[in-house]
């Protein structure tokens, strides 16, 4: 009987964001064993094809294939996924990562049913491009090596910050790449209003954003200084920000973020 390895990073769960991060791994070279549970056939076999990974159907045996076990698969389906792996037997002593948002350690702990010891993590699905973010958190009592492995692990993707986790849901309304993807629509099809084609608005409204944050990132400026270079008292920059503001502009946002910190919060009652 063929032995099973046990040193591979093992996805349970073949969405988006395992998607996003096998794109980056690959795209950084990692060349460490990565296999992905799914019941989706469908997904195993397109993941198997654009990044050469292992795929198994099987639960258990993916589990039993694992060194490192990320859990990333949506926040209601946590609960169902932990039990089912503890009632297909005992493991040996697992570090597992969950993905889930809002889903907090003492409930990862509670929920497993088995020995794994726990850490958090946020990443964007950035990480694709190598540029990702990826907040992490650890459990109490998570060895240092274990620690480590997780930073080498997300960090091949893009940036890693280690934040409390009673910080994370903070990070994960703040930090999502859907802002940006939001605010280049909503530009982009303001412009189109005032008459710019599909294509020049976009490249207009892509600017704003996105070059505008890598010229920060690149400057030794402040942002405040950075702001009133851009936009002259009395100019038409001025003029556009002070009308957004007074329409609620700040405000929208500040409420968008709430949203969504409501959602984490019931995540974690689920």
């Amino acid at each position: 009987m063929k032995a099973v390895r046990t040193n591979a990073a093992v996805f349970l769960g073949g969405g988006r964001i395992t998607s996003a991060l096998l794109a980056g791994l690959r795209l950084a070279g990692f060349r460490q064993p990565v296999v992905v549970h799914d019941h989706n056939p469908h997904k195993l076999r397109q993941l198997k094809r654009q990044y050469d990974v292992q795929v198994e159907p099987d639960l258990r045996r993916a589990v039993e294939q694992a060194h490192l076990l990320i859990v990333a698969v949506r926040p209601d389906g946590v609960r169902d996924l932990l039990q089912q792996i503890g009632h297909a037997g005992q493991f040996r002593s697992l570090t597992a990562v969950s993905l889930a948002a809002g889903i907090p350690l003492k409930n990862l702990r509670a929920w497993a049913g088995l020995r794994l010891r726990w850490a958090r993590a946020m990443p964007s699905p950035v990480a694709r491009t190598g540029r990702g973010l990826t907040a992490i958190t650890f459990d109490r009592g998570l060895p240092v090596s274990a620690r480590r492995e997780i930073r080498d692990f997300f960090s091949r993707v893009g940036t890693v910050l280690e934040i409390p986790e009673n910080r994370f849901d903070a990070f994960t309304v703040t930090y999502s790449s859907s802002h940006g993807y939001h605010a280049l629509s909503a530009l982009a099809e303001a412009a189109e209003n005032l008459g710019l084609d599909r294509k020049t608005a976009l490249t207009a409204a892509a600017h704003a954003l996105a070059d505008g944050v890598l010229a920060w990132r690149a400057s030794t400026l402040s942002l405040d200084a950075l702001l009133n270079e851009a936009a002259t008292p009395g100019g038409i920059a001025a003029s556009t920000m002070s009308k957004m503001n007074q329409s609620g502009y700040k405000r929208s946002v500040q409420l968008g973020l709430r949203a969504g910190m409501r959602r984490a919060a019931k995540n974690a009652k689920s």
